[in-house]
Parts: structure tokens; sequence; C-alpha cells
């Protein structure tokens, strides 16, 4: 198909990791009667949808690391608004950065009113469930969002991995999606952009690996099954201990999620799934945070904000704090001679 009428975006980034919003989303994803669980699913099969996602992550508009969500109506009235993430491979089950910009974008904009100064929950429905973007404002202005997520838990520990760098050894958590987690140096890396290249490599190895050996399906719903990214992380110092008892742990990560992308910022959803593993460890309790800190050098702050269960398993509530910035806005056009429609990736 050739979609022919031009697309209008708003373009944010959170921590330097880029989220193109469009308001205005394809027809198949808009329809009545759907949960936005059930949405991703039509748009994975919407000729439609995947065309014009295809068209604003792909070269010449986008790029191989592009992100992005189509704004859609929420399950029912308890949310603000409904989005399906998406990438250059698909649609993806959740986005910690995604929501962080959605939260900022929404105030920014007064798409939902809040006050000069003060708190102002957005709520919205993913396809993992319900999340909030708790908005802080000052004189008028964003200055930072929390990132409330769904229930996230330890799925596996211990798994083995075989990959071109030698025998590696990861744990499985949920934190909306699921992610493989392991130390960088367990593959001889750093968290560091010169080391990105061999990042991206192995990143796939282990997501292939486990994916072929079912090693992360989901207890529930077959929809979240799967390793979508693997966290690579490396402590930047000790933890510390705060004068009121509590700790502060600092670490940073380089998550490759999908098909070889590269999350420039720490990874709100892979955060989640972090924090799940340190608390299970007994290395992060709640009033402690992590600080969690990207590749490029971008922060988030965690922390849990309850335990609970979830599938009658140990979970926590993870709230991630970061900071998003609108880049522009974009009317996209489209030229039905061009014959590289939709676009090409070169990666």
């Amino acid at each position: 198909m050739t979609w022919t009428e031009p697309v209008e975006t708003i373009d944010w980034h959170t921590g330097g990791e880029p989220f193109r919003i469009v308001p205005h989303s394809p027809a198949a994803v808009t329809g009545d009667g759907l949960t936005v669980a059930e949405r991703r699913v039509v748009a994975t099969k919407s000729d439609e949808a995947q065309w014009v996602r295809a068209l604003l992550c792909g070269e010449p508009r986008g790029h191989a690391d592009m992100y992005g969500g189509f704004l859609v109506p929420p399950d029912d009235a308890g949310a603000h608004l409904g989005v399906l993430f998406w990438h250059k491979d698909g649609f993806s089950t959740a986005c910690g950065h995604g929501t962080i910009a959605l939260g900022a974008w929404a105030v920014a904009s007064g798409r939902v009113p809040a006050p000069a100064d003060g708190l102002t929950d957005v709520v919205v429905d993913v396809p993992s469930g319900r999340v909030t973007a708790s908005v802080r404002t000052s004189g008028g202005r964003v200055e930072d969002v929390t990132f409330t997520n769904v229930a996230s838990h330890v799925h596996a520990r211990g798994v083995e991995v075989a990959t071109s760098r030698g025998g590696v050894t990861v744990d499985i958590a949920f934190g909306g999606a699921m992610y493989a987690v392991l130390p960088a140096a367990a593959a001889g890396l750093r968290v560091r952009p010169e080391d990105v290249t061999e990042f991206i490599a192995v990143g796939r190895e282990i997501r292939d690996a486990l994916n072929a050996a079912g090693a992360a399906e989901h207890p529930r719903d077959s929809r979240l099954s799967g390793i979508y990214g693997t966290v690579f992380t490396e402590e930047v110092r000790l933890p510390r201990l705060r004068a009121d008892g509590t700790r502060r742990l600092h670490q940073r990560n380089i998550t490759v999620f999908a098909d070889g992308e590269v999350d420039r910022s720490p990874c709100g959803s892979g955060t989640s799934a972090r924090v799940a593993l340190l608390a299970d460890a007994g290395e992060l309790s709640p009033g402690d945070e992590l600080r969690h800190e990207s590749v490029v050098g971008s922060l988030f702050r965690a922390r849990i904000t309850e335990r609970t269960t979830a599938h009658g398993e140990p979970a926590v509530i993870t709230a991630v704090t970061g900071t998003a910035h609108e880049v522009g806005t974009c009317r996209f056009t489209v030229d039905p001679r061009d014959v590289l429609l939709p676009g090409f990736v070169l990666r």
C-alpha cells in the first residue's frame, strides 16, 4: 500500500532517546471497543499501521534507532490516553522513556490541565497495562516526570547462554517487557559509546538464544512473552548510606532492544526490571534509590513505591524519574512516485 496523506508528529526525547508522537493515528488502530493490548495485535496485522510505522522509523525520515507511538483511545475513562509504542521492528509492549515523554507533552501542550506549580498525574494505557506519568511543574514549565510502572518481577535467575564472546549467565526480569540482565564485564565490555557495536552483536545473540529456548514465557499473557531487551550493567560506585539510613546505588547500563536497537536513555521499563532484580537480591529496599545512568550519561532515578505480588510471586511497583524535552514538530509528506517508500534501514 501507499499512504499519501501527510503525517504530523511531535518529536520529543527522554534522556537522549527519541519519542515521535503521532496524534492522528492510522484508522486501523483507533476504532471503538478494543483495549490497548488488543490494538497492538491489530497493529501488527494491519498493512496501514505497519506502513506508517515503517515510514516514520525508516530513513530518510527516521533511522535504525527511532522510537515513537500512535495515540489511541484508552481502555476506559480512567485513563487520559492510550498509546501503541513502535520501533523499526514492530510494536513493543512497554516503554518507560516514551511514557515520560507523553506525560511531559500532555501537560506542556495543555491536553491534560495542570497547575503552574505542583504534580499532575497523566494516566496512560499501554499494552502491558495502566501506568502513570506524574508531571512536576514549576513556574508553568515541566521540570521532570515520574513514571509509575506495572508490577515488575523476577522471572528467572542464573540462565546460561553461549555467545561469540564466551558463555555468560543472565537473569530475566519483567518490567512491562521481558529483559535479560547481566554485567557488561561478563561479555568483556564497558558501558561506553566505543563498545556499542559489540553490545549490539552480543545483545542479539542473547535475545535469540533465550527466545529459541522459550526462556521468557509470561505466566499469564503470551503477548508479553519473549526477551525484548538485554540490559548490560556496570557499577559506577559502591552503594552509599545516606543520613536517613537509606541507600543510594549508582549504576550505568546499556540496553539493546528489539533487533539491535540501542537505548540512549537508561531505559524506563528496563530500569524497572533492574529494580525488581535488586529488590529480590536484598540490594534495594523501599526508601533506597537507584541512580541509573545511560551510555550517553543521561540519568533516571528509580525507587520502589511498594512491594506486591504478581502471579503469586514477589513483585515491586517502581517509580522512575527522568526529564523529557521537545525536539520539534514535523509534517512528513509522501510522494507516491518515490520508489524508496516507505523507507529503509541501513544496519
